[in-house]
């Protein structure tokens, strides 16, 4: 879609305790988040908007690596601050609650890539989904900076094989990452780590099976609260929420790249009523699966 509108969508989320709620950002709209590949900006352009200061927020179905040019201040990261200097990497995987406090006049370089095109780059055997799942600040390199500079010359053009071309180069970046991340924890060869690798192994054979947090425990000879324990540690998320979000990612890539009823899609997810299905998928995401799917296609109202 071209020259689609950047939409920053929010929905405030009830909290059982007095203190305000932690918005929930959708860079590309909640009902249209997968017009392009990535999305592309740059520091200062939403930064300078905001006094250089942007709150604690998190998105929901959205990856985004930051890379430092000039300038620093400091992130927020699930609660830690960390300070930020030149030529390093932030890396802010799906639903992890970040703010950024930025000293004027900061260059550098924001790439927001949808879950579900990290679903297509990323492959459970290489273990690089469980390194890209923590928050970091990491120190960049020359071959990162180069990447991040052909991929927002690729989307600021309109080339014959743009979108392909965009896939490879955000594939490479996540990896360049992964590695930079991997480098600086140690390799992240733990027994835990390869634990949570099979887990991810087995949710992409079973997702569709429709598998509960007890079964994947029971398959990997551990306790469910020990698999959750390990899923909190990757991911910072319950295994039951990974397991949720990866039947709605699924739902979601065949509501936008298929022209299937809501209830052939529901039935192919292994529920037996698409009535629930579209329950659930509501309460995941905030929209119906018709409704979602017309937004997407300039249909609604």
């Amino acid at each position: 879609m071209e020259g689609f509108a950047f939409v920053l969508y929010y929905s405030n989320m009830k909290n059982a305790t007095p203190a305000p709620p932690i918005r929930v950002y959708n860079l590309f709209g909640e009902s249209g988040d997968l017009p392009d590949v990535v999305h592309c900006e740059t520091i200062a352009s939403r930064s300078v908007l905001h006094d250089w200061t942007l709150a604690v927020h998190r998105h929901a179905r959205l990856h985004q690596v930051l890379l430092i040019e000039r300038g620093g201040g400091e992130a927020t990261l699930d609660g830690r601050v960390v300070p930020l200097k030149p030529m390093q990497i932030v890396n802010v995987p799906v639903g992890h609650v970040h703010g950024f406090r930025f000293v004027p006049d900061t260059q550098g370089w924001v790439l927001t890539i949808a879950a579900e095109i990290l679903d297509e780059a990323l492959l459970s055997a290489e273990g690089l989904r469980g390194v890209l799942s923590q928050s970091g600040v990491v120190r960049g390199t020359p071959q990162i900076r180069a990447v991040m500079k052909q991929i927002f010359a690729e989307h600021a053009g309109r080339d014959f094989g743009r979108a392909h071309v965009l896939r490879a180069l955000s594939s490479a970046m996540v990896g360049l990452v992964a590695r930079a991340l991997a480098g600086e924890s140690g390799g992240n060869g733990t027994a835990e780590s390869g634990l949570f690798r099979r887990f991810e192994a087995l949710l992409e054979q079973h997702h569709l099976q429709r598998w509960s947090v007890a079964d994947y425990a029971e398959a990997l000879s551990v306790t469910p609260t020990h698999l959750n324990r390990i899923t909190r540690a990757a991911t910072g998320d319950t295994a039951s929420h990974l397991i949720l979000n990866r039947l709605i990612r699924e739902a979601r890539r065949n509501l936008v790249y298929t022209n299937l009823p809501v209830s052939t899609i529901a039935y192919a997810l292994g529920f037996d009523d698409p009535a629930y299905f579209s329950r659930v998928y509501a309460a995941a995401t905030g929209v119906s699966p018709r409704a979602f799917r017309a937004q997407l296609h300039g249909d609604e109202g």
